[in-house]
């Protein structure tokens, strides 16, 4: 049935699907019942300028538009926001509304999205829409970009230079409407320290809803927790904790009265995909988990328990590994703002946040400034790191699945050599 349709219809069956998940009920515009849900979305709903592909009406009330493309139109989505904003500012037959703030062009697979009450709006990529209570949230209060202009100068004591340059330089990154930024800053040079002030000061000040604070070990998870609960803002005598609630997942539940979430990667992955967690996989860098790239990753989907809209921003520690491969699904579906930490970028990391480093903070300007101190190293090699080695025929080894975590015992049927080289991927010696 569907090899039958054209390319017009099957962009309209995957909005509607989508618009499905999201909590709205697509209807005719011959046949609307307001009565199906708080969120409609009439198709062809007449307008002064002609008819609009969507109305998005939340209790009988408009409040956005969709204008729908062809698939093979999705490079062009952009060329398209002047018609689609003609539609939002336009006269609803019936109605004698005001211009609609909330403006999508889409095919099904790319949606754009447009807040017009943003001080300078613009388009940006969303994975799907938002919830029809979503959008009444929204007018209740000014937007978040309107919000984050109004941030005061910083208060700079007891911070370093270092720090106060990172917190400074991504202010205006928030101010410009650049949806992510890098934070480069040695290790021990308190990357932490000045994450948990930004997100401070975006909680009070810009009004945030909810920030994550993304990692990717257990361990890190639990040493960001009990900096937060450590920390006491300059401007205040009580600790963050008494302030904003924190909590780190250890569960595939995300609390709805948190201000600050702290989550492995993993198990946010998990929560998409609304599976439980072997709690074993948050123990090691996901970035040697190499077969991952082996491997075809499973799709994140739309998940009504966690909307697109959880988060306004997520920092990601150590984000030069977090960023890669079926990570990045995790990330590219919130609709928020990306902050990235670390002390090692590569290109991949400055490319995946658009060269927008705010912040270069090197261990040698670390060591100058008296923050870090010097080291040497030393490289030690056994016979084995250096040659590798041979198990024998017959020999029983322990072999685990990556992806599962599960270990069984085999009996190998000839003579396994293995290099240095495979010391770091294919095989592991507790030992060592």
């Amino acid at each position: 049935m569907s090899d039958n349709q054209t390319p017009e219809q099957r962009a309209r069956n995957e909005i509607d699907r989508k618009l499905n998940d999201a909590g709205w009920v697509v209807q005719e515009k011959s046949k609307i019942v307001w009565s199906a849900s708080r969120g409609i979305a009439i198709k062809e709903y007449l307008t002064d300028v002609g008819p609009v592909d969507y109305v998005l009406f939340v209790d009988k009330k408009p409040f956005g538009i969709i204008e729908a493309k062809r698939d093979e139109e999705g490079h062009r989505l952009t060329v398209v926001e002047e018609q689609s904003s003609g539609y939002a500012t336009s006269k609803l037959k019936y109605l004698n509304n005001d211009p609609l703030s909330f403006v999508y062009e889409s095919t099904g697979k790319l949606t754009r999205f447009t807040d017009f009450r943003d001080p300078k709006p613009m388009s940006r990529p969303v994975f799907s829409y938002l919830r029809p209570e979503t959008f009444e949230e929204y007018l209740k209060k000014r937007p978040l970009r309107e919000r984050l202009l109004a941030i005061p100068e910083l208060k700079t004591d007891g911070l370093r230079d270092c720090q106060i340059t990172a917190i400074s330089n991504l202010e205006e990154s928030f101010k410009d409407n650049r949806p992510r930024a890098l934070v480069q800053m040695a290790t021990g040079s308190g990357k932490t320290y000045t994450a948990i002030t930004f997100i401070y000061r975006l909680l009070k000040f810009a009004d945030a809803k909810k920030v994550l604070f993304l990692v990717d070990t257990r361990n890190l998870g639990e040493q960001a927790e009990q900096e937060f609960q450590a920390y006491m803002p300059n401007d205040d005598n009580r600790k963050f904790t008494e302030l904003y609630n924190v909590q780190r997942l250890r569960s595939s539940y995300v609390p709805s009265d948190s201000q600050v979430c702290i989550s492995t990667i993993q198990r946010l992955y998990s929560i998409l995909k609304g599976e439980e967690l072997d709690e074993k996989t948050e123990e090691e860098n996901p970035a040697e988990e190499r077969e991952w790239k082996q491997k075809e990753p499973l799709p994140v989907v739309y998940n009504e328990k966690v909307p697109i809209e959880e988060f306004d921003f997520i920092v990601i520690d150590e984000c030069h590994r977090s960023i890669y491969n079926v990570w990045q699904q995790v990330l590219d579906y919130f609709d928020a703002f990306l902050i990235g930490l670390t002390a090692t970028p590569d290109k991949r990391t400055f490319g995946f946040f658009n060269e927008n480093v705010v912040s270069e903070y090197s261990h040698e300007e670390a060591v100058a400034d008296g923050v870090n101190v010097g080291y040497d190293v030393y490289i030690i090699e056994t016979e084995i790191t250096k040659n590798g080695a041979i198990i024998s025929a017959r020999e029983f080894v322990d072999r685990r699945e990556k992806l599962t975590r599960k270990k069984r015992w085999e009996q190998l049927d000839e003579d396994f050599t293995y290099t240095a080289k495979n010391l770091t991927g294919t095989w592991s010696i507790p030992a060592r």
